[in-house]
């Protein structure tokens, strides 16, 4: 079994038994399955996992996953479509000027 594998299952363990994840407890659940962890695997797994009601996670993994991205991702993209606006704005202004000129593509 993997370290990363049994860390997961440590701090599903924790979860389901209602106990705090933090990084001893998953150790001391990994060093009990006979798995070596490194203690900075096991750190980053309990970070990840603060505050976080992880039974809630697996019950709405089809569901709500993707509704906070999409979120944090339409904050962003109004902004990077304002910014693209002027250079299509400019662009336009560049074909308008060759047209005037008489210098147009199919000339």
């Amino acid at each position: 079994m993997s370290a990363e594998l049994a860390s997961t299952y440590a701090a599903l363990i924790l979860a389901d038994e209602g106990i705090e994840i933090s990084s001893e407890k998953i150790l001391a659940l990994t060093s009990a399955a006979k798995v070596e962890v490194e203690p900075i695997w096991a750190t980053l797994l309990a970070k990840a996992l603060e505050g976080k009601d992880v039974k809630d996670l697996l019950s709405n993994v089809g569901a709500g996953g993707a509704a906070p991205a999409a979120a944090a991702a339409g904050g962003a993209a109004p902004a990077a479509a304002a910014e693209a606006e002027p250079e299509k704005a400019k662009e336009e202004e560049k074909e308008e000027s060759d047209d005037d000129m008489g210098f147009g593509l199919f000339d």
